[in-house]
């Protein structure tokens, strides 16, 4: 049994262990007829759907096309299916019918089932939360960008002015380099949209290039990284744009997982830790007074902002809020931030191949999206129980593990070839080189 073969055979138990199957079935069994009254193509089962994305995590395949070639072409990969070699496994079209049938709910749902299996490990404490975003290239191209008020393409806009500017318009370099030095140059979502994905917005990616972007947040355990929850959110929108209710959503999940059965019955969650980028004093506020958090959040318009203007409630938690970050244990949160958040980004858009999306609409980004999720946190849980959370982490480890042997075996071989020369040297003079041939 090689390395891959030892890691799903153990995911399979893992996933067993929390009895996912029944619960995914429970979940989806509304949306699915059953017997054979109905006719047609008997559905795929929703597990083995879940399961394929998940693969698609761990092998770092972004496209639903790859994902079915990779599931198929795998002797261990169907195993972990449940498919034998003579048995056909799902196309890739197969993702689109499980997204349109199933609701964000049911996502949701599953992805509840394993943080109870990320708390029955241990791995889920809730105590200290982190929030963070990021960027999702989209599916979309600035090219085929169209005015919101005329419907007029970007590119004949842009021929336009280049033809009254006395340009060339029927040369596609000259008008490229017109448009990338004329005065009063501006892109904005205002403005202009794609019309084959109207929800992705023009913003800069980590590169500072201009692109079509989507903005993923997590909010995330400082404790042990866990991913308590995920959504993919416009990409001109603010990170203080509604905070408070999206952290009273991840709150009001923890307590459900968690459980707030306290003798004072206070919140399990303690404190959430941000960048200044989410520092907003009436947010901050709500998620002090309302929630009763400690907010972790430093101020990035500290030296000029006026505070005579805010209401007491803000007033206090922005206080408050400056204070945590001044605090050891404020610095230690944030911290634990920069390298657990950081370290999920780069675990489900880098290495999970999600960080450019094949899909189309937002919905159906964050559907696909926290599918990525639900393996992340699995992941956790395999680097747990193994020391290494995907299989090719295993079969990396297992390579490095025999070339120690044989690096062992040469030091050893080494060592004794000394060891004979000396005790020849001894016994039989110093011209022989071998003690045996005395």
């Amino acid at each position: 049994m090689g390395a891959q073969d030892g890691f799903y055979s153990k995911l399979n138990k893992v996933l067993a262990g929390m009895q996912f199957t029944e619960a995914v079935h429970a979940q989806c069994a509304p949306y699915y007829k059953t017997g054979t009254s109905s006719g047609g193509r008997p559905p795929v089962d929703p597990v083995v759907m879940f399961k394929m994305l998940v693969v698609g995590f761990l092998e770092g395949i972004g496209s639903e096309r790859g994902i079915a070639s990779r599931c198929a072409d795998s002797l261990t990969i169907r195993r972990f299916l449940g498919y034998s070699l003579t048995e056909q496994t799902p196309e890739h079209s197969s993702f689109t019918v499980f997204r349109q049938r199933l609701p964000q709910e049911v996502f949701d749902a599953v992805h509840a089932v394993i943080l109870q299996g990320l708390r029955a490990h241990g791995l889920l404490k809730g105590k200290h939360l982190g929030i963070d975003s990021s960027v999702m290239e989209a599916n979309a191209s600035l090219s085929g960008l169209a005015s919101r008020n005329t419907e007029q393409s970007y590119r004949d806009y842009v021929k336009e002015l280049a033809r009254q500017a006395g340009v060339d318009a029927e040369d596609p370099a000259a008008v490229a380099r017109f448009d990338r030095k004329r005065q009063g140059r501006k892109t904005s979502n205002q403005d202009w949209y794609n019309p084959d994905d109207p929800d992705a917005k023009v913003g800069r990616t980590k590169h500072g290039a201009c692109d079509m972007l989507h903005k993923p947040e997590h909010i995330v355990d400082l404790e042990s990284g866990a991913i308590i929850a995920a959504e993919v959110r416009p990409g001109d929108a603010a990170d203080t744009e509604d905070l408070a209710n999206r952290v009273r959503g991840a709150v009001e999940t923890l307590e459900e997982i968690v459980g707030a059965a306290h003798e004072q019955g206070e919140s399990c969650v303690k404190s959430l830790t941000g960048d200044k980028g989410f520092h907003d004093p009436r947010e901050l506020g709500i998620i002090h007074h309302e929630l009763g958090l400690r907010t972790v959040i430093g101020d990035a318009h500290a030296e000029r902002r006026c505070v005579e203007r805010l209401e007491p409630e803000a007033l206090q938690a922005l206080r408050r809020a400056t204070r945590a970050v001044r605090s050891q244990s404020g610095k230690a949160l944030l911290k634990a931030r920069g390298e657990h958040i950081e370290r999920g980004f780069a675990h489900v858009l880098d290495s999970g191949g999600l960080r450019r999306t094949t899909l189309r609409g937002r919905e159906k980004v964050n559907k696909r999206y926290l599918c990525g999720i639900i393996a992340f946190n699995l992941c956790l849980i395999m680097r747990k129980l193994l020391g290494r959370g995907t299989p090719k982490q295993m079969a990396a480890a297992g390579r490095a593990f025999w070339a120690w042997i044989l690096a062992l075996r040469q030091a050893w071989g080494a060592l004794f070839t000394q060891l004979e020369i000396r005790i020849g040297h001894k016994f039989c003079g110093p011209t022989m080189l071998r003690p045996f041939s005395c």
